[in-house]
This record gives C-alpha cells, sequence and structure tokens, in this order.
C-alpha cells in the first residue's frame, strides 16, 4: 500500500461492540492475559490508534455502537447492531464495515448478520483472546487483518466473514472452539482463505443462500421470537423444557447427543410440548449433520432437525423461520437451505 494515493484506498467504517479486543488488564505482565482483565474498557478509537499501519490500508471511520462483553448480547442489541450495519452498507461513501466484538457470542452475532444483512460490501468481525494489555495480545493483528481483508473488492460477495488468527471463516460454519488459545476459531469445512502477507487468498466459496440471497431482511424483523436451547446430559428433567414453554418460547433446540438423541423418558413430554404448538428443534452437543427420522419420527411429531447447525446458530435460525412461517414442514426447508 505504500505510496499508494489515499482516495484510492476503500472506505471502512470500524464499528465497536467492545469484548476482549477492547479489553485490558493490570498491566504488561499479566503474561496471556486470559482472566485477569476487564472486558470493554478501550474505545474503538483508541484501538484503531494502537495497530501501525492501518491507516494505509483504508480510509477508516471509527463509531462506538457499544461497550459491553459479549456475554451480555441480548436479541434487542442484535437487532440493533443489525439495523446499524445494514443502514452504513447501504450509505454510498461506505464501502465495508468491520466489527470488533467479543469472542463469546461473536459467531452468533456473524451469522445473524449473515443471515438478515441485505449487502454484497464486505462485513467482516474480529475479536480477539486475549486483551491490549497481554505481552501476546492478538488484538492488533486480527483488527489489522480484518481491515485489510474487508478493504479489498475479492472479499465482496462471500457473507459475513470472520477474520482471527490469519484465518478468514464463513459467518455460517466458524465457532469458538477453544477458551483460551489465540486460535480458537474454527470452521468444520475449513476456512474460506487465509490472509497471506497481508492479503485474502481465497480457497473455497460458500454454496449456502446468504446476505443479499438470503430470505430474511434486518427491514422487515421487529422483533426475534423466543427460542431456548436445552443441552443434553444424563438424567435430564422435563421441568427445564416446560419452564421454556411457560416463559413464552415458540421453539425449543434440543442439543442432544451425537445425532441429536433425545432420551426415551424426554420423547412423550416433547411430543406434549409440540402439540401445544411449541417448534422442537433437534441438535446435536457435538456438531455434525443430522439426518431427519434418526431416533425418533420427526416427520409424524411435527420436530424439525438442524443440518449442521450448532446449537447456538439453531436458535437464530429457529427465530428467523418463526417471522415468516408456522408449519414445521416449512421450517424443515429453512434449515436444509441455510
Amino acid at each position: 500500500m505504500q505510496g499508494m494515493d489515499a482516495s484510492a484506498l476503500s472506505h471502512v467504517v470500524l464499528l465497536g461492540t467492545g469484548g476482549t479486543i477492547a479489553g485490558a488488564g493490570g498491566g504488561a505482565t499479566t503474561g496471556a492475559g486470559s482472566a485477569a482483565y476487564q472486558a470493554a474498557v478501550v474505545t474503538i478509537d483508541e484501538l484503531a490508534r494502537q495497530v501501525p499501519g492501518l491507516r494505509q490500508l483504508a480510509r477508516l471511520r471509527a463509531e462506538q455502537l457499544f461497550q459491553i462483553d459479549s456475554a451480555d448480547f441480548t436479541d434487542e442489541r442484535l437487532l440493533q447492531l443489525a439495523r446499524k450495519v445494514a443502514a452504513l452498507c447501504r450509505q454510498d461513501d461506505v464501502d465495508a464495515v468491520v466489527i470488533t466484538h467479543g469472542t463469546d457470542t461473536l459467531e452468533e452475532t456473524a451469522y445473524f448478520l449473515h443471515l438478515t444483512v441485505h449487502s454484497s460490501k464486505p462485513i467482516v468481525l474480529t475479536g480477539s483472546m486475549r486483551p491490549g494489555t497481554a505481552v501476546s495480545a492478538d488484538g492488533p493483528a486480527n483488527l489489522l487483518h480484518a481491515v485489510a481483508v474487508a478493504a479489498q473488492p475479492s472479499s465482496a460477495g462471500r457473507g459475513v466473514l470472520v477474520v482471527m488468527d490469519e484465518q478468514v471463516h464463513s459467518a455460517r460454519d466458524v465457532a469458538k472452539t477453544h477458551s483460551q488459545r489465540v486460535e480458537a476459531f474454527a470452521s468444520p469445512h475449513g476456512p474460506l482463505g487465509l490472509v497471506v502477507e497481508g492479503m485474502p487468498r481465497w480457497y473455497r466459496a460458500l454454496e449456502r443462500p446468504h446476505t443479499v440471497a438470503s430470505a430474511f431482511d434486518i427491514e422487515d424483523i421487529e422483533a426475534l421470537p423466543l427460542v431456548g436451547v436445552v443441552t443434553s446430559h444424563g438424567n435430564m428433567r422435563r421441568e427445564i423444557y416446560d419452564q421454556w414453554a411457560s416463559l413464552g418460547a415458540r421453539a425449543i433446540v434440543h442439543a442432544g447427543f451425537g445425532g441429536g438423541t433425545v432420551p426415551a423418558y424426554l420423547k412423550a413430554p416433547l411430543a406434549e410440548l409440540r402439540a401445544r404448538g411449541v417448534l422442537l428443534v433437534r441438535a446435536s452437543r457435538t456438531g455434525g449433520p443430522l439426518a431427519r427420522g434418526g431416533c425418533v419420527d420427526d416427520e409424524a411429531l411435527g420436530w424439525v432437525v438442524t443440518d449442521d447447525q450448532n446449537p447456538q446458530r439453531a436458535r437464530l435460525l429457529a427465530a428467523l423461520a418463526l417471522t415468516q412461517e408456522r408449519d414445521p414442514e416449512r421450517i424443515q426447508q429453512v434449515f436444509w437451505r441455510y
């Protein structure tokens, strides 16, 4: 980029939401800094100033939308963020958006934007596993690479992207798989590409519809219906499912063993909930694609199975589907499609 006319650079908006990348600890001796720090205390302006060479990659404008730990993301905040990103993408003077985000719910936010923001402009999320005060802080490099990816025209039309640890992941696939390591984010089908010498290098494309091809548009969504998630373990209780229903949950994601297995002692109670109008979605707590009718007669019961969406993505997809559909067969087709 050295010597390039600044007017030729892409205009990228940095949107800060907090998280570990905006965190700080007691000092540089914190080591990896995985525990002794406070999230969401450094502004996006300060973050940008701390990364050498960042402004050589793009014309930047920084905005602070939230300053929170990503564990505090609610559906209301998710909707607010999606509306903000969609509004930015509609602006002629904005070429791309980079969002700094805490890693705990980064994959959920990325997936929601991937399905609801109708724009082919690059939308890139990044974060860090360690605060900026850690000796081995990963945030500066992740932010630099996220802007480098967002600023490239080749990143357009690929859906929402997550850039972490020099890898470019699709928001459809990526998940946080470790509590501390900087290479915590991985995709079961592999990343879309890598960041090589400061530039994205692409190796695969996503087949499933997203962004401009998605049936869901944030402009049409006022609120998300309540959807609960219950994770399987030995000695489960039906009362957990009943409580979600009593709170008004329109659907419950059953994060089952292996292929979404439902214990025999829960089959009748869950069938009762379905008869009361609560949608049941079978997912897997271990990952991997599920088969319809694999352990129960999903068609006869009116249950839905995920494809390979993990429980947290299944919650969001079920909520989005319920904004348009009530019929479980049609909702099943949504899960096969996305």
